[in-house]
C-alpha cells in the first residue's frame, strides 16, 4: 500500500512511559514533515495537553483530540471542530451511570477547561497554571454534578477506583446502548464518553478528507481501546507491542515498544520504501 498519512496515538504509543518524546522521534517526525509524509496525533488529551507535541512537530498539521472529539490546529495551537456532548444527554447518562456503578465519580472536559465533582481522584496534573504565552488559565472546577454538566461537554470521564476497567466499559456500553461512545485509555476503571458515533476514527477521517487522503493510505498505530476504532478504518493498522489485546487483535502488524521508539521505527521505515519507489 501507499502510505500517505501516519496516525500515531500518543500516551503509550509514542510518548515514553516518563512521559517523553524522544530525540529520536523528534528527528522522525522531522524528517517525516520535510518527505511530505503527513503524520496527524489522534490523542484522548484534551487540547491543553497537546502543547509539547506542538512543539515536537514545530506546530505543523492537524491533531485529533478527546478520542476524536476535538479538531485542533498544531500551528495555531486552536480548536478548529468540537462535537460535544449535550448537557441534557450528560445529566441522562450520568445518572444512569451512577445507578450502576454507585462509586463512580465523574469529571467533564469543556475543551480548554475541566470540571469535576467532589471525590473525583485526579492521577495527574490536570489544568496548566498558565497558558505558551504566559496568561492565566481558569483552574479545575470543583461543583456538584448539577453544577458541572450544566454546559456542553467534548468528554465525560466516568472513574470507579472498584471496578475492572473491560468490564465496566462493556457494562456501560450496553447501558447507554448507542446513546453515546464510551471506550477506555487506562488501566484503571476510568472510562472515555464521547458523543454518539465520535470515535478516534471519525476525528481521522475528518483529518484525512481534509487533505484528500482516503482510508487506504492511511496508516495508524496505537495501544488501547480508544485506538481500536481509527485501527479498523485505517487500511494499515499496527499496534505496539506494549498495548491492550484489544489493540492488538485490531492491528496488522504489532512493532516494538514505545519506550524503544515504535513510532519512530515505523516512520523510518515508510520514509525507506518510500525512497524505493
Amino acid at each position: 500500500m501507499t502510505v500517505r498519512l501516519l496516525a500515531s496515538d500518543l500516551d503509550g504509543t509514542l510518548v515514553r512511559s516518563d512521559g517523553s518524546v524522544s530525540d529520536r522521534t523528534r528527528d522522525a517526525l522531522r524528517r517525516a514533515a520535510e518527505a511530505g509524509l503527513l503524520v496527524a496525533f489522534v490523542s484522548g488529551r484534551p487540547p491543553r495537553w497537546l502543547h509539547e507535541i506542538a512543539d515536537a512537530v514545530d506546530h505543523r498539521g492537524v491533531a485529533v483530540a478527546a478520542n476524536g472529539a476535538v479538531i485542533y490546529d498544531l500551528r495555531t495551537e486552536t480548536v478548529i471542530r468540537e462535537h460535544p456532548l449535550s448537557p441534557e444527554l450528560l445529566a441522562e447518562i450520568t445518572e444512569e451511570i451512577r445507578s450502576a456503578f454507585p462509586a463512580a465519580r465523574f469529571g467533564v472536559e469543556y475543551g480548554l477547561d475541566f470540571g469535576y465533582e467532589p471525590g473525583y481522584r485526579h492521577d495527574w496534573e490536570m489544568s496548566p497554571s498558565h497558558d505558551r504565552q504566559g496568561n492565566p488559565l481558569p483552574p479545575p472546577r470543583m461543583a456538584e454534578l448539577a453544577e458541572i454538566i450544566r454546559k456542553p461537554a467534548v468528554k465525560l470521564l466516568a472513574k470507579d477506583l472498584t471496578a475492572d476497567a473491560d468490564e465496566m466499559m462493556v457494562a456501560t456500553s450496553r447501558l447507554l446502548a448507542g446513546r453515546a461512545t464510551v471506550t477506555h485509555s487506562s488501566r484503571l476503571a476510568l472510562l472515555e464518553i464521547a458523543a454518539p458515533g465520535v470515535t478516534k476514527a471519525t476525528g481521522l477521517a475528518e483529518v484525512a478528507a481534509g487533505y484528500g487522503v482516503p482510508a487506504a493510505d492511511v496508516a495508524a498505530i496505537g495501544d488501547m481501546p480508544n485506538d481500536v476504532s481509527m485501527l479498523e478504518w485505517a487500511g494499515r493498522a499496527y499496534a505496539v507491542s506494549n498495548a491492550h489485546p484489544a489493540a492488538i487483535a485490531a492491528a496488522d502488524e504489532v512493532l516494538g515498544r514505545n519506550d524503544d521508539d515504535a513510532v519512530a521505527g515505523l516512520i523510518e521505515s515508510l520514509l525507506r520504501r518510500g525512497g524505493e519507489r
